[in-house]
């Protein structure tokens, strides 16, 4: 599956092309080869774009599954006494299969034709340069953090929480499977922050590839993946980068079942006032002595759940503009 083209490159899918061969980089060569190799570009869009999902999805749950499994790791773990067992963990992944299978796969492969309707570039070289790729990949993270946040919310309320999101919910101490186990219309929802981003930007400036959008989707998922996985590290990104939401802060939507709504930072739900409770949690807890630290967190995480079962009890009943819950 190789061509030395020492010329522009003269295959039916290339005809006309402006670049040379030998003057690509590694990956661009890597490109052209497989769309030629493949011939059609929708086919050779939707096989490396599914293919890449499940590789990367997989790929990135499997150290969480191993960490679940070692001991040491449970020092770190947000909710230590609730250890996913192997029966939860191949369960969630049933699902998952089943969902990408029949759900995610037939969106991923209209994607193509989608993405080319609003200019995108797929098939075509060379790749955009890396200041571009970057500028990109900040902006998207921005638009797909606020439709997070105002979908989940909307996700909370009455029959769009009982028949849609209360699947998510399942767990109420996440780990890394269960970053997509959800409902096809939650895909749906929330993937259009995902995948609306690009879009529109693509169909403003008629300047985006779809490599960088394989680059956004590979960080979404770890982002997704990580915020589920359970556990805080001293090294996690929040530690580092505090508008960063991760972990420790989504594990507490999940405890509690409100707050925290957003997905990558924090500043929305600071700015809105919805994570008063998840602040006054952690308040509590560097008020405590060292001594007393792990007891008072038992006890709060205890605290913090009947309040969420009883908070899930009201979502599930409440209608949109009702103030009662019965």
């Amino acid at each position: 599956m190789e061509f030395n083209y020492t010329v522009p490159v003269t295959q039916p899918l290339y005809g006309g092309a402006n670049f040379t061969y030998s003057d690509l980089s590694w990956g661009e060569k890597k490109w052209v080869d497989w769309y030629t190799y493949m011939g059609n570009p929708a086919i050779a869009t939707g096989v490396m774009s599914f293919v890449l999902h499940e590789l990367v999805y997989f790929g990135r749950c499997l150290p969480w599954i191993i960490i679940d499994a070692i001991p040491y790791f449970r020092k770190w773990k947000i909710q230590p006494g609730k250890i996913p067992t192997a029966a939860e963990q191949w369960s969630c992944t049933k699902h998952l299969l089943l969902s990408h299978f029949t759900v995610q796969l037939p969106q991923i492969w209209l994607f193509h034709p989608v993405a080319e309707y609003f200019g995108m570039r797929t098939h075509q070289v060379p790749f955009p340069d890396w200041k571009t790729t970057c500028w990109q990949l900040f902006w998207f993270f921005i638009m797909e953090d606020a439709w997070h946040y105002v979908a989940h919310q909307a996700l909370h309320y009455g029959p769009l929480y009982r028949h849609i999101h209360k699947i998510h919910h399942k767990y109420s101490a996440p780990f890394g499977l269960a970053a997509e186990y959800a409902h096809p219309l939650e895909m749906i929802i929330l993937g259009v922050g995902t995948v609306g981003g690009p879009i529109l930007y693509t169909s403003i400036t008629h300047n985006f590839h779809i490599v960088t959008m394989y680059i956004w989707i590979c960080l979404r998922l770890f982002q997704a993946i990580d915020a589920h996985s359970g556990y805080d590290f001293p090294w996690s990104l929040h530690n580092i980068f505090p508008l960063w939401s991760g972990a420790e802060h989504h594990d507490y939507h999940h405890m509690a079942f409100t707050n925290n709504f957003s997905t990558s930072f924090r500043y929305l739900d600071f700015i809105f006032g919805t994570d008063d409770k998840y602040r006054a949690y952690k308040a509590r807890l560097r008020e405590a002595k060292s001594g007393d630290r792990a007891a008072l967190e038992k006890q709060l995480i205890e605290q913090t759940e009947r309040e969420g079962i009883e908070a899930e009890r009201i979502a599930e009943k409440k209608w949109f503009g009702s103030k009662k819950s019965d």
